[in-house]
């Protein structure tokens, strides 16, 4: 019998009653830590950008993809509120004399560096 490209290629089948099922796995790919703005560029990629989902997810390269982007994405946040703070004049003594100002002031900070995150990195 005449072998089918599949098994060319070093592909197997398994028989399950009277069809015969092509073995089909994944590569197993290294696992790193995907936290939130890996998240959301997932749910993002698997809602507007369907096929570069597929093609990450089918390649075994969906996990590393998503943790590159949280690295990146982290190290973009931290970076933007230190500049911010620099800018603002935003010190540990303002924190210690006014911390309802600090507070207030930092989470405009930390809102803003997200929207500028999320249009740069995440949701492009």
């Amino acid at each position: 019998m005449k072998k089918t490209i599949f098994e060319e290629m070093g592909g197997t089948y398994i028989r399950h009653g009277d069809y015969f099922i092509p073995c089909l796995t994944l590569t197993e790919e290294e696992q790193r830590f995907i936290g939130v703005w890996g998240q959301r560029h997932l749910r993002y990629l698997k809602e507007y950008r369907r096929s570069v989902y597929l093609n990450l997810l089918t390649s075994g390269r969906l996990n590393s993809y998503l943790a590159d982007i949280e690295e990146q994405a982290q190290e973009r946040f931290e970076r933007i509120i230190e500049q911010m703070k620099q800018e603002q004049g935003i010190t540990e003594q303002l924190k210690a004399e006014n911390q309802m100002e600090w507070v207030s002031r930092m989470n405009n900070m930390q809102a803003c560096a997200r929207e500028v995150v999320n249009a740069e990195l995440i949701y492009n």
